[in-house]
């Protein structure tokens, strides 16, 4: 049997031994937070010891409002339609629950490395910004591509419009700070970081004025209906303690993802890494193998005991074009070619080596296969 190489960390990245143990503590206590009694009041102080471990874990400042979801999907649903803004401003290449998240969206344009242009934002603002809410990831989660994201802010905020950054996938790989990135609202996961599935949360400033999505009930400062999460909120503080603690390790995952691109260029100059040369998150390339469409890739990766993905997880069509490449005007024949690396805490050299060789292989084979056609 062919060993299980993963190599998939921005769909989902493995759950760390210590986040499962404090899920299974927290279990075991049991109780509801919002009961008054002994047993109620030990699963809130859990709740607000994890809410305290991500607002220093992102640096937010004391008075902000830090709601748990149930997932980043819902903590960007909430951040655009409970902001209440009639317009929602969003980059051409952000993730689909942000797309669909309002319903007035206007794509912001990119360049080829995925990169706002300032110029058109300004230009967008034509009729003012105080019913606007513009949307932009700091890190995007298919090409690991950083946004400038202090110099959208500064343009957003003079026509007093607020903004809301989608910090899943940046989580964990870089220093992600709140005060310093000025902006009013922030989305993070707790799979993306080793923490468990199915819990996420959206932190806002004391100044915005959020509305409920989800009625029902008064938890989260009644923004929230629902009794929370308790064991997965507290498997996700401890995985964001983690992921902050473990930030240094990241200098040796880049280190492996570029030895991996120059490798796969060594062997096929004709590969296209995209967005080689922007400022990317250290642990994700999105690499085109030529003349090989990416749903063979996956097939073939996977027969081979690769786990990678062809862009976001969240998308319909795994293996379509992704919608980001094309915003960034890509090529359709690279597009439909290119497939996601992304490597994680359990990243290992024989995991490079591993994939290297696979990737290779089938270069190999397909260009044989296409010669002798």
């Amino acid at each position: 049997m062919n060993p299980s190489v993963y190599m998939d960390h921005n769909a989902t990245s493995p759950t760390r031994s210590q986040a499962v143990d404090a899920v299974m503590r927290a279990m075991q206590i049991g109780g509801n937070p919002s009961s008054v009694h002994a047993q109620g009041r030990k699963a809130r102080r859990l709740v607000e010891d994890a809410r305290e471990q991500l607002r220093q874990v992102v640096n937010a400042p004391q008075s902000a409002q830090i709601v748990f979801t149930s997932c980043g999907t819902e903590a960007n649903t909430l951040a655009l339609q409970g902001s209440n803004r009639a317009k929602a401003f969003v980059a051409a290449t952000e993730h689909p629950s942000v797309m669909q998240a309002h319903g007035c969206i206007e794509c912001i344009p990119v360049d080829v490395n995925g990169l706002i242009d300032p110029f058109r934002l300004e230009e967008m603002f034509a009729g003012g910004g105080d019913d606007v809410i513009v949307s932009v990831m700091l890190a995007n989660n298919e090409t690991g591509v950083l946004q400038q994201i202090e110099g959208i802010v500064n343009i957003a905020h003079r026509y007093d419009a607020l903004v809301h950054c989608d910090a899943v996938q940046a989580l964990g790989k870089i220093d992600v700070d709140f005060a310093a990135l000025g902006i009013d609202l922030m989305s993070l996961s707790g799979h993306k970081i080793g923490g468990p599935l199915g819990v996420g949360a959206l932190i806002a400033t004391k100044d915005v004025k959020l509305s409920p999505i989800n009625a029902g009930g008064g938890q989260e400062g009644g923004l929230r209906g629902g009794t929370e999460n308790v064991p997965g909120i507290v498997g996700f503080g401890v995985a964001a303690e983690l992921a902050r603690d473990e930030l240094a390790d990241m200098q040796r995952i880049k280190k492996l993802r570029d030895r991996l691109e120059e490798r796969i260029i060594d062997v096929a100059p004709d590969a296209v890494v995209i967005a080689a040369l922007a400022h990317r998150l250290p642990n994700t390339t999105f690499v085109a193998m030529p003349g090989v469409d990416a749903d063979t890739q996956i097939m073939a990766f996977d027969l081979a005991g690769v786990c990678l993905s062809a862009g976001s997880a969240c998308a319909s069509g795994k293996t379509k074009t992704s919608p980001v490449l094309s915003a960034m005007g890509v090529p359709a024949d690279v597009a439909k070619s290119a497939v996601r690396v992304s490597l994680g805490h359990s990243t290992t050299e024989q995991d490079i080596d591993f994939f290297i060789s696979a990737w290779v292989d089938l270069y190999q084979r397909m260009s044989a296969a296409k010669t002798a056609a």
